[in-house]
């Protein structure tokens, strides 16, 4: 039995990275053997156990066969006499097959490390095309660290996108892959790679522009993207990348907030507190402030904090106490915190 450590901790280690985890291919053995060495069997679809110390995760050399669409249509075969080598073919890219063995030395058979240095993003094999959702994983990869992708590996995406492969893209890994690449460092890099192939006008039509900074947390960011969309335009998207539910609420209170962001008078801010919910929910109307921060030039929030801050201060329950019937109590509530808005704003 022998362990490698393979993939990104390898890729990582090389560029100098920090390396948070590590993964271990384990070569020779059988899932018998590693049971009885007292690792935890946890894999559903491949033999992968844990450590009884580290907890770690190590799997048994495999190879994959595509026998169907999309990223489960896969026939794996795992055994004592699957090599290292071949283990490694399977992965997407050559930066991501490289490994470790227990001496130190680095186990490189596609060029891995040639790439690392040139900064290029190429292919292993055909095998590429097997799993649509690579493509997104490679321009995300792009967006992480600035790399081109080679030329050949570029042609093979946008056969991969003209082909149909691309309409079996499990909603849930796609939104997995485009959050990460929306939170890397050159998300623009990203959104080039899937223009270039032909992915972004399938997977993402209603985005036609990129704002010009990303920052900020997946909410704000999602948020800022979506920006220039109709509220119809976003809920298609969000739909069809079953995106979860604070960055899908976010993006649509954008929508229905942007014509009250440049409020001037003080039922103009009650009415988009009100909207936005921001007297129940500051924390999610803060969010909304720095996603109009990142997107309108020129928009100071500061006034919008103070009101906020004035408005909720307002004592409903004093309010209540002094209303002469309980159906007047929602106006004078109203009254007063347009009153302390203004005294706030003077």
């Amino acid at each position: 039995m022998k362990v490698y450590v393979v993939g990104g901790a390898v890729r990582d280690e090389l560029l100098g990275l920090a390396v948070q985890d590590r993964d271990y291919v384990v070569v020779g053995t059988t899932p018998e053997e590693m049971v009885a060495a007292g690792y935890k069997p946890v894999g559903k679809d491949f033999p992968v156990f844990l450590h009884p110390e580290t907890h770690e995760e190590y799997a048994l050399a495999r190879t994959e066969r595509k026998s169907g669409r999309g990223y489960k249509g896969f026939t794996v075969y795992s055994a004592p006499d699957v090599t290292l080598e071949q283990d490694l073919a399977r992965r997407d890219l050559t930066i991501n097959a490289m490994a470790k063995a227990p001496d130190g030395a680095c186990i490189d058979p596609y060029g891995g490390e040639r790439d690392l240095r040139d900064g290029v993003l190429r292919h292993v094999s055909e095998a590429f095309a097997e799993d649509p959702v690579r493509i997104l994983r490679i321009s995300r990869f792009a967006a992480r660290f600035g790399f081109r992708i080679a030329d050949e590996t570029m042609a093979l995406m946008t056969a991969m996108a003209a082909s149909g492969e691309t309409d079996h893209l499990v909603p849930e890994r796609a939104w997995q892959e485009f959050a990460k690449g929306l939170l890397e460092l050159h998300p623009a890099l990203m959104f080039e790679a899937l223009e270039r192939c032909g992915l972004r006008a399938k997977l993402l039509p209603e985005i036609q522009q990129l704002p010009g900074v990303f920052s900020g947390s997946l909410a704000v960011r999602f948020t800022v993207l979506c920006w220039p969309l109709q509220e119809a335009q976003v809920k298609a998207l969000c739909d069809r990348l079953k995106v979860p539910n604070q960055e899908r609420e976010l993006a649509l209170l954008a929508c229905r907030c942007q014509s009250l962001l440049r409020a001037a008078r003080p039922d103009e801010f009650l009415k988009l507190f009100k909207r936005a919910d921001a007297f129940r929910r500051p924390e999610r109307f803060a969010l909304l402030l720095r996603s109009a921060k990142n997107t309108e030039p020129g928009f100071n929030p500061e006034n919008l904090d103070k009101a906020l801050a004035a408005a909720t201060a307002v004592d409903a329950g004093e309010i209540a106490r002094r209303a002469v019937a309980p159906a007047a109590i929602p106006a004078l509530l109203e009254q007063a915190r347009e009153q302390a808005i203004a005294a706030a704003l003077a």
